[in-house]
């Protein structure tokens, strides 16, 4: 693995992003490498990023407006050659068959349980080859 794996947290929602981040820290376990967030809060930008194939990982909000995260997953998992995987964050336990339903690699719920996150992102990434570097 590389010195460093990027991870591209989307919200519209600066707050957000932000207990994300911090529920994932910079090291989600020990035998990966430190993290580096790439934050964005418009689809555009977001679609840039991962059409640019410098993602390991994207954690996208599924309650982002007005576009969310569990529309914008499903459509990346079919457009996207080789796919990074992504995590869907819902604010609901019941909405965790739509982020299923989206080809999302991994769901959390919110509140953000930083053990919970930072496990789920490790294990994700750990399945998974990194696309870049």
């Amino acid at each position: 693995m590389s010195d460093s794996l990027r991870i591209l947290v989307f919200s519209h929602k600066p707050e957000v992003r932000e207990s994300i981040i911090n529920a994932i820290g910079r090291r989600p376990a020990t035998d990966l490498p430190r993290v580096e967030f790439v934050e964005v809060s418009g689809v555009g930008k977001a679609m840039e990023e991962m059409d640019a194939g410098a993602v390991d990982l994207a954690l996208l909000d599924g309650e982002a407006q007005p576009t969310g995260g569990i529309g914008l997953t499903r459509q990346f998992k079919n457009e996207i050659e080789n796919c990074p995987p992504i995590v869907v964050v819902v604010r609901r336990k019941d909405d965790r068959w739509l982020a299923t339903w989206s080809q999302a690699d991994a769901v959390l719920v919110h509140p953000l349980d930083p053990l919970t996150a930072a496990e789920t992102v490790a294990d994700v990434l750990r399945r998974v080859p990194a696309v870049h570097g």
